[in-house]
This record gives structure tokens, sequence and C-alpha cells, in this order.
């Protein structure tokens, strides 16, 4: 069971965001019909890193399951009606090609809601469906570039930093899921039917909407990025992360007193917490020093003993053997259709303390072209002139 039991969604997505937003969908319960070209989605046939577990890229694994797939050419006649036909018994249509792309198919908003006139419609955009920039690619460094996520990462001494992962297209994916969740509500409380819209520009500038709102008020500040080691330009010293002989620390929030006695600083324990503001600099390199003279362990156990709020930096290899990652379930493992583990990340969101069981893994393409038709009416002879035809491939024999 699952809060959207009952709810149909057609997923025209590819690339992140809009597959991992109705991939969400899906997790609660429902019923998404990934439509894709008959090569298959990009996120099908690309992986990051060029990974793939048997057949199925690293990509597919990340946004593909509790999903059913129809493979459809939505070039030809036949595939625009059988697509039509499948409008009419959707609740929701998902879509995050540039903004006039289905138009051009003849899958205009105007005209699903010609089909079906109590439909949501919601489409995953760069930039936005209008304005100087609706054409121009929305791709998540990008964003980052232009949003100062990248110039407010980083340091003063080293220059802009990228984000390691791609934070706009995840956090876009979200805000996408709550958008069509708050207009399913309010289409069963009034009957009014949303087009709910999201781009990433904004949901860049919202991933960063404490520091951004900080400095458009006038925040005092030296430059985009912290110095002498600190995380950020706004945070009190020595809020960042400090090399131990041995490894990394990232050190939280903590008063300059409290770090006195933990590293055996004199010269802090006399400084306020608003000095941790106007001395930045200073604080952040006596604690650098201090740091650098004991062992990770050695400092994690004077951090911890002096209640300063402290975590050992590490990569993805840290999570495996995370106890509280292990208590989460916070990875899932599904197997391939040949047998292979494929790791996911479990659903993030716990309901009465459980979270959604994955009830599909990433379907192969194509791989219920056949049943999704027959339950929006087709009949079987329908079906087999599609398949013939090459308007509709039904098979579990490419790539997943």
């Amino acid at each position: 069971m699952g809060a959207l039991d009952g709810i149909r969604v057609l997923s025209f997505n590819h690339f992140l965001s809009g597959p991992a937003a109705a991939q969400h969908l899906g997790d609660i319960g429902a019923d998404v019909i990934t439509v894709e070209p008959l090569g298959g989605a990009f996120q099908r046939n690309w992986a990051v890193a060029n990974r793939f577990v048997d057949d199925t890229s690293v990509n597919h694994i990340t946004t593909g399951r509790n999903k059913r797939s129809i493979a459809v050419d939505l070039k030809s006649p036949e595939g625009i009606a059988a697509v039509k036909r499948l409008i009419a018994t959707a609740d929701v249509v998902m879509e995050n090609f540039r903004p006039g792309t289905l138009d051009k198919l003849g899958l205009s908003e105007a005209e699903m809601r010609k089909v079906n006139p109590r439909l949501i419609y919601a489409a995953t955009t760069g930039y936005g469906a209008d304005g100087p920039y609706a054409k121009r690619p929305g791709q998540d460094v990008l964003l980052q570039a232009m949003t100062g996520l990248a110039a407010h990462t980083g340091s003063m001494e080293s220059g802009p930093v990228a984000v390691g992962s791609v934070p706009i297209d995840h956090h876009a994916a979200a805000l996408t899921v709550a958008g069509i969740v708050a207009a399913l509500f309010e289409r069963e409380r009034t009957g009014v039917a949303r087009r709910v819209e999201v781009n990433m520009l904004q949901a860049a500038m919202d991933l960063q909407g404490e520091s951004i709102t900080a400095w458009m008020n006038g925040a005092d500040r030296a430059g985009p990025r912290g110095g002498d080691g600190m995380a950020n330009w706004f945070s009190p010293a020595p809020y960042g992360i400090y090399a131990t002989s041995d490894g990394h620390v990232m050190i939280s929030m903590s008063t300059p007193p409290q770090l006195a006695g933990a590293l055996g600083l004199p010269a802090l324990a006399e400084l306020s917490a608003d000095e941790g503001f106007s001395k930045r600099g200073a604080i952040s390199r006596m604690v650098a020093a201090g740091m650098a003279a004991l062992a990770t362990d050695e400092a994690v156990a004077k951090l911890t003993e002096a209640g300063v709020w402290h975590a050992v930096v590490q990569d993805y290899d840290g999570l495996k053997v995370n106890p509280q990652v292990a208590h989460l379930e916070a990875f899932t493992e599904v197997p391939s259709d040949k047998g292979s583990p494929m790791v996911m990340l479990s659903h993030p969101v716990r309901y009465d303390g459980e979270a959604p069981a994955i009830r599909r893994a990433p379907p192969a393409l194509g791989g219920q072209s056949r049943e999704v038709l027959a339950e929006a009416g087709f009949s079987e002879a329908e079906i087999d002139a599609l398949i013939t035809s090459g308007a509709v491939v039904e098979t579990d024999k490419m790539r997943a």
C-alpha cells in the first residue's frame, strides 16, 4: 500500500531530475509508466563513470525502479495515437524536455488536456518555460556556475570548486514531487487540475537559500568563499575541514574556548563567540596547527570530550561501514536479470517507521508495453498491429 495507490503517472522524462522525481512517485504507490523512444531513454543508455551492471546502466539503477516501460515511436502517427489513449487513463503527465519539444510532436499540454481535462501536467526545465534563457541547456554544473554554488564552494586561496555530485538535479526532483503531490491534493479538493513547473535555475537558488538570503541582505563578507580553511564565508571559525597527521576532520559549530582545551591552544580560551566571526582567519590558522599535530583518532577523542561537533571526512566507502546507514537500511540490493547485485539508495522517507518496498526493479525497455496497452483498452489485435508496424516495441532483451 502507498499514499499514491491508484494514481497513474506517464513519465516522458530523461536524464536525471525528471526520472528521479518519477521514481519517488512510484516509491509511494503511483503506477509510473515511463514512455521511452524505441532506442530507450538517455539514462538507460548512458552511465556516469561508464558503469553498467550487466546490461543496466547505473543511471537506470538510480532512477528506474517501481516503474513500467513502454517503448513508442513518437514520430509515427500510430505511436502518437497510442500515447493519447494512454493519456486518457492518466492522472499526471511528466516531462523534462526543453520547452516546446513535445508540442512539435503533437503532444502539447493543450492537446493532452483535450484528451484528459483532469490531467496534472508537470514540466521540469532548465530555466523556465519562457524568457531569455529558456532554450539553454539546463545541466547541473552549468547551473552551479550560474547561481553562485561553484563560486561559493572551495576556498579563497584555491578558487571556485564544482560540487562533486549533482545536487541541483536531485533538489529539482524533490521539488517536482512536492509540486505534483500538492496539485493532486488540490485536484481532489477542488477539481482544478494544475500545471506544475519546476526549473533548475530556481532549484539551484533554493538549495542555497540561507547563504543567498544573507548575502542579499547585506551580511558582512570578505569574499564569496571562506579563507584559512573555513568551509564558507558566513560561519564563525573554525567551521571547516582540518588536516590531521593521517586524515581530515570537519569541525562544525563550536566556540573558541571549547577548542582551547581540546587542542591545547590557550590563546583561544579568552576569545568570545563574536570573535569567532571577527577573527575567523586567526582562529582557523591556530586550529589548523593544533589539528595537524594529532592523528585522526586522537583528534576525534579530544573533540568528543570537549563537546565539539565534528565528523571524520570519508569517501563513499565510509557509507558501507557506517552503523547508522546500516541501521536505517539506506541501501537496497536487488539482482539484475542476470543475477548480478544492483545496489541502490533506498527511498529516504519513512511512513509509520517503514520505507516503501521496491515493487519493481528497473524495467527492461518496453518490458511492459503489451500490458500497459491492454490496460488502456487496446485489443490484442490492435497491440499486435502496433508491434508489427514498429510503432511500439515489446522486449525484455534490449538493454535494461
